[in-house]
């Protein structure tokens, strides 16, 4: 399966973006979906997930109250909701898929996204 994202681009500070990631095959299947993010020089870093099979929600803390993911399973496909952005959000964010429905740490990651570049900048 892969697993395409796509909502990425420049934004404003304080703005939105919808990122989204959908899945080749709308019968895979996963514990965990969800976003990390790496910026220029540093470590890729989990940024939100969810749970495929229920509906918690895992949240890097510094985007809690910020972003939002939700997921559609009959498109099979998972959104982050990206608000209040600031200028420390700029990386490229992947999509991942895993075998936790918990947080989805590196090491539970079995399927990555191509990423999607977001700027936050003035």
């Amino acid at each position: 399966v892969q697993l395409q994202a796509s909502g990425g681009g420049l934004v404003q500070p304080g703005g939105s973006l919808r990122l989204s990631c959908e899945a080749s095959d709308r019968t895979f299947s996963s514990p965990g979906r969800g976003w990390f993010r790496q910026a220029p020089g540093k470590e890729r870093e989990f940024v939100a997930s969810i749970n495929w099979f229920g509906d918690t929600p895992n949240y890097a803390d510094f985007v809690k109250g910020r972003f939002t993911i939700f997921k559609n399973k009959v498109l099979n496909t998972v959104h982050l909701q990206m608000r209040s952005l600031k200028p420390e959000d700029t990386a490229v964010y992947y999509c991942a898929a895993g075998n936790t429905p918990g947080r989805l740490d590196l090491q539970h990651v079995h399927y990555w996204g191509q990423g999607t570049q977001v700027t936050v900048s003035s």
